[in-house]
């Protein structure tokens, strides 16, 4: 199966994926967070978006303890999810 794409469809492919080598490396090396709290996902993507991310299994909750720990999800994980969406639009 051969996707022909417009070099507008490449450049932002590329810039995609540069900016997601980007934010792993930074996790990487500690420069900024790998993981994300409920309240600053839902900011950064929509509370709806997460839920429905959830409620398919393409993001993963993950809880530090039992009982009433704050659940957080994996920054590139969701960055992920949400470029691969973005991605399914100009293709």
């Amino acid at each position: 199966m051969n996707i022909l794409l417009t070099d507008h469809q490449l450049g932002i492919l590329l810039r995609d994926a540069a900016e997601m080598g980007a934010k792993l490396a930074l996790a990487r090396t500690g420069k900024i967070k790998p993981y994300i709290n409920k309240s600053e996902a839902y900011r950064i993507y929509g509370r709806k978006n997460i839920e429905h991310w959830i409620d398919q299994g393409l993001l993963t909750r993950r809880k530090d303890g039992s009982y009433s720990a704050v659940w957080r999800i994996d920054r590139i994980e969701a960055e992920t999810i949400r470029k691969s969406l973005d991605a399914l639009l100009y293709i």
